[in-house]
Parts: C-alpha cells; sequence; structure tokens
C-alpha cells in the first residue's frame, strides 16, 4: 500500500506538468504559471488543514525547538522548478529530464546512508546499488533511447555554441534540491506534528518565493486574470491540488520508508504518469504512443524500486 502512494503521487507530479503547461498558455510565464499552482496548493491545504481542527502556524515554542532548515521544503521545490525552466533550452529536453533524475536519486541515497537532516539511518547496500542500476538504466530506455528510436536529434532544441557541463550540473543540484526537500519536509511534518500542516507550510514558502520573482521577473501580474477572462477550462487550476497531495503524502512516507526510497517510487510513478499522458494525450498534450522500449524500461525500473525498498 505504501509502494503504490509513492507511484501515485508519482504520476499525479507529471499530471500537473501537463496541466501547468495548458495554464501557461493563458499567463504566458512559467513563473506566473508556477505561481498560481502553488498558490491553489497552498489554499486547499489551508482548508484541509482547518477542517481537521489543526493549526495553520506553528507555535513559537516548535519554530525556537527544531533546525532552521526545516522551513527550507518550499526553497528547494523553487529552485528545482526554476532550474529545470532555465536548463531545457540550453542542454534540450532528453537532458533536463536525465540530469534531474540523475541528481535526485544519488543525493536521496547519501541523506538515508549518512543520515543527513536527522533521517533514519538507511546504509547503501549492495542491493540499493543494484537497484540504483537498474532504475538508471530504466530510464534510460523510458526515456533516451525511445526518442533516439524515432530519430529524433537529440541537440536539435539546444544552442550548440555553449558549453553544456554547467548548465548539467544545475540539473544535477535542482534533481539534488528535490531529494532535499523530500528529507526536509518529512522532519517539518514531525516538528509540526501533521504531514498536512507541514505540507501547507512549504506551500505557502513557495508561493511566497514564486510571486517575489514573479514581480521581479516578469515585473507585471496581469496576466493571473487571463484564465478567467478568457475561460480557461476549470482544470487547469488542478495542478495545484496535484502538487498539494504530492507534498503531503511525501511528508508521510518520509517518515516510514524513508528519503530514498520514497524518491525511486516517486520517480517511478511520474515516468509512469508520463507516458500515460502521452499515450491518451491526456490535459491538451500531444498524444505520441507507447513505444516497447518505454515498457522495457518501466519494468526494469520496477525491479530497481523493489530491490530499493527491500533495504
Amino acid at each position: 500500500m505504501i509502494g503504490i502512494l509513492g507511484i501515485v503521487i508519482g504520476s499525479g507530479m507529471s499530471f500537473q506538468s501537463a496541466v501547468n503547461s495548458q495554464l501557461r498558455n493563458f499567463v504566458f510565464s512559467p513563473y506566473i504559471a508556477s505561481m498560481l499552482s502553488f498558490l491553489v496548493g497552498t489554499i486547499l491545504l489551508a482548508l484541509v488543514v482547518i477542517s481537521q481542527g489543526l493549526p495553520l502556524f506553528p507555535t513559537f515554542e516548535i519554530i525556537t525547538n527544531h533546525p532552521w532548515w526545516i522551513w527550507l521544503g518550499g526553497l528547494c521545490g523553487v529552485i528545482a522548478l526554476t532550474g529545470n525552466i532555465i536548463i531545457f533550452p540550453k542542454i534540450g529536453s532528453i537532458e533536463t529530464a536525465v540530469m534531474p533524475i540523475i541528481g535526485m536519486i544519488i543525493t536521496s541515497m547519501l541523506i538515508d546512508h549518512f543520515g543527513w537532516f536527522e533521517s533514519t539511518v538507511l546504509p547503501f547496500g549492495l542491493n540499493r546499488f543494484v537497484g540504483v542500476i537498474l532504475i538508471l538504466i530504466g530510464v534510460v530506455f523510458a526515456v533516451v533511447l525511445r526518442d533516439a528510436l524515432i530519430n529524433r536529434k537529440l541537440t536539435k532544441d539546444t544552442d550548440s555554441n555553449i558549453n553544456k557541463n554547467p548548465w548539467r550540473a544545475v540539473g544535477l543540484f535542482g534533481g539534488a534540491m528535490l531529494a532535499v526537500q523530500a528529507a526536509v519536509n518529512g522532519q517539518l511534518g514531525v516538528a509540526v506534528n501533521s504531514p498536512l500542516t507541514g505540507a501547507f507550510l512549504s506551500f505557502l514558502v513557495g508561493t511566497i518565493i514564486l510571486f517575489l520573482l514573479v514581480i521581479f521577473i516578469d515585473k507585471n501580474l496581469k496576466p493571473v486574470s487571463r484564465p478567467f477572462t478568457e475561460k480557461a477550462p476549470l482544470w487547469v487550476w488542478l495542478g495545484g491540488a496535484f502538487g498539494a497531495c504530492y507534498v503531503s503524502i511525501n511528508i508521510l512516507l518520509v517518515g516510514i520508508i524513508g528519503t530514498g526510497p520514497t524518491v525511486v517510487l516517486v520517480l517511478f510513478g511520474q515516468i509512469t504518469g508520463s507516458i500515460l499522458v502521452q499515450q491518451f494525450g491526456l490535459f491538451r498534450s500531444v498524444k505520441t504512443p507507447t513505444a516497447p522500449i518505454q515498457v522495457i524500461g518501466l519494468i526494469v525500473m520496477l525491479v530497481g524500486v523493489v530491490l530499493i525498498n527491500l533495504f
């Protein structure tokens, strides 16, 4: 059941990406689209927390008795999101997908092995090593080889005159931040004694940071009204709901099975969800048939996920 939850919220993240891409078509800005998504998630989580009779904000005692870094989950999420926006035109769609995945897996295993961010220590044994290798092989099958087999040029959406290595490093760092976000939010949930309150606070921090980014970069909030004036379908607001479910359940899972297993379960669900979105053209995305090599990649990844979750 725990494993299924991780896969489900990972799939939800893929749905969120598809929904937010449509929202972006109305507001013409990735930052405004992300800010609106975070804002919707924050409002939904606030309503859920209040309906459960839980406090929205921590007491002064909680703030002073816990490490300062437990409040950084929202910042880590924004860094990862913004990083992907920046590196996409620099290194292309394939590496933009793969580099964060590598960063996520390596960092999550390090967090578990060394017990960083007060996480439960889960040593990096042989089964985890083999599991990580299988997941990376599965990612290559499901993401890289699939595009190569349909004769896409891997560099056609990039600037070939730049040094890509710094931008690859940004992608790795963004993925690392997602792993750190999972660990940090897990401790925040423990500190406030509620995954829901922890998720709300993380979303609130992310929303504030994105609002400041919009003010600094776009310098214009007028596009916020376009989804209403142009009568956008109601489902363009579902991105925040998917994100709220992801963060809430992520906090719960980290406290039960650790950062590493949570990250790989979510990752498997995310790639599975992406394939479903493409296969059926969900949320007005371009319909792309699933290739057999992608199915093979998912199977290989699933074996790796099972090995890692055996500890």
